[in-house]
């Protein structure tokens, strides 16, 4: 093969390689603009730092994956098979196609809160199918829209940049635009390695927001916050929790509540729930199917009765605390009370927990939440949630028991400040980021959207997709769990040092 510089095949192949760089700076501008949808899944920087790396980073990254596909697919092409028209159109098709895995992630990560893998891409096809099916006719209409501008835009690019690749060689800024990438390249990864060795989580928080970023693990995170001790780990020894029983402390001067509104009884099922149960047809209820709650029950009580993750289920029961919110005799418990150090009354609360093995009698114009038993044995699982209260009529997505009792004080009994200050929930339906933590049986709980990752004791962990339950095979979002860690260890008196 001649491959002189005057031969017809070398020059054609440097034409081809100088039309695919032009070709390429079309693309990073075109991924540039669908990146934001990664930045816009998420809550956005508290700190000018935060925001720079936020730049820097979508800058850099992006154009970096866009550069390595094209060396990867077309630029190994214009090597073997030099000839423009079909490498053109090859380009083009192969474009198309990873802007659409590109819009692909991005979507599953807005909706779900991970990335496409390998490993789970069958169950997320799974998942895709039974969302295309449902998808109604003008939807289907912008998706087919969509991928014919994807392809046209390819087309007309790649076109163009070789029809004027000599005008295009004229130009410097292409220069000065590789200068800018490169230098936000090597400051993006400055600026991490410093978040990173002073814990700056404004900038380590986005670690896992673009695809193919920074890979993690699980281990030095837990020794950092004293969840963890790695000499011991070494021996496959337990968590260190002597924080979490001796320094449960609350904020002093807690705002006061004068509970106005109108009773409302809990009644916790410890038997399953037939689903055939005229309940179920009655209007005024809605159903909530993803309610996530430990399979311990006195976990799962103390998250419903005190609004806290069972992390400090130990120190509480110690001490026989009662719920800070439980003023002027605001609770009542009847059947049988999980923590029988509590007053029980029948009458009188504003808050009534009920536990029974069926569905008493409904009265009418009183307001109920019903929990349904689970019989999984894992550590957490999901169940389901009835209630003629309209405040979680319009909730989708994962809810704990914690948050029940924050949604009824903030919206409910409008006490809001006071359940902020005492509690650790979401209030349900004003979450713009759907995210929560809990702990049960030495294991720590945490969601994101749809994606729940267990960290055990011993620094493992596995993440699961909440709706289809298949394993999520990628690397451990560690920003996410330093913010789970911080929020679960609050009211431990030692948050602020982590």
């Amino acid at each position: 093969m001649n491959l002189t510089p005057h031969s017809p095949f070398s020059s054609k192949a440097s034409q081809l390689l100088s039309w695919g760089h032009w070709f390429t700076f079309a693309n990073i501008g075109l991924v540039l603009i669908i990146a934001l949808t990664y930045l816009a899944a998420d809550s956005a920087p508290n700190s000018i730092a935060g925001w720079a790396y936020m730049l820097v980073t979508w800058l850099s990254h992006t154009s970096f994956i866009t550069f390595c596909a094209f060396v990867l697919t077309v630029f190994p092409l214009s090597l073997v098979f030099p000839y423009p028209r079909h490498i053109r159109g090859m380009a083009a098709i192969i474009a198309t196609v990873g802007i659409l895995t590109l819009c692909l992630d991005a979507f599953v990560y807005y909706q779900q809160g991970y990335h496409i893998s390998l490993q789970s891409l069958p169950e997320i096809a799974s998942l895709l199918v039974g969302m295309i099916n449902g998808l109604s006719v003008a939807t289907a209409v912008f998706i087919l829209l969509l991928v014919a501008a994807i392809l046209t835009f390819e087309l007309v690019v790649g076109n163009h940049a070789w029809r004027h690749l000599d005008k295009l060689k004229s130009y410097r800024f292409p220069k000065y635009a590789t200068g800018v990438l490169v230098s936000c390249f090597a400051i993006s990864h400055l600026m991490h390695v410093w978040a990173d060795a002073n814990n700056y989580f404004d900038i380590t928080k986005q670690d896992n927001v673009l695809p193919l970023s920074y890979p993690t693990t699980a281990k030095t995170l837990l020794a950092r916050h004293e969840l963890l001790d790695l000499n011991e780990y070494q021996q496959a020894r337990t968590v260190r929790l002597e924080n979490a029983t001796s320094n449960y402390q609350l904020p002093a001067n807690l705002p006061q509540c004068e509970f106005n509104a109108d009773p409302v009884e809990i009644i916790v099922l410890t038997q399953s729930l037939d689903s055939n149960t005229e309940l179920l047809s009655k209007e005024a209820w809605s159903t909530q199917t993803q309610l996530l709650v430990p399979t311990n029950p006195l976990d799962q009580y103390f998250n419903l009765v005190y609004g806290l993750p069972a992390y400090y289920r130990t120190t509480v029961t110690e001490r026989r605390l009662t719920p800070v919110w439980n003023t002027a005799n605001t609770l009542s418990l009847t059947g049988a009370v999980p923590f029988d150090y509590l007053k029980t009354s029948i009458d009188g609360g504003k808050v009534a927990f009920a536990f029974r093995d069926e569905v008493p009698d409904i009265q009418k114009g009183k307001s109920y939440i019903i929990i349904e038993k689970s019989n999984e044995k894992s550590i957490v699982t999901q169940t389901k949630l009835h209630t003629n209260l309209p405040y979680f009529s319009k909730h989708t997505g994962l809810m704990q028991g914690n948050d029940i009792m924050m949604t009824l004080l903030d919206k409910h009994f409008k006490c809001g400040d006071l359940a902020k200050q005492t509690m650790l929930g979401n209030v349900v339906g004003s979450e713009s980021v759907n995210q929560g933590v809990n702990y049960s049986q030495g294991v720590l709980i945490a969601y994101k959207k749809d994606r729940i990752i267990l960290v055990n004791h011993d620094g493992s962990h596995k993440q699961i997709s909440a709706k289809e339950g298949f394993h999520i095979d990628q690397k451990l979002d560690t920003p996410f769990l330093v913010q789970s860690i911080k929020r679960l260890k609050q009211f431990t008196g030692k948050a602020s040092n982590l």
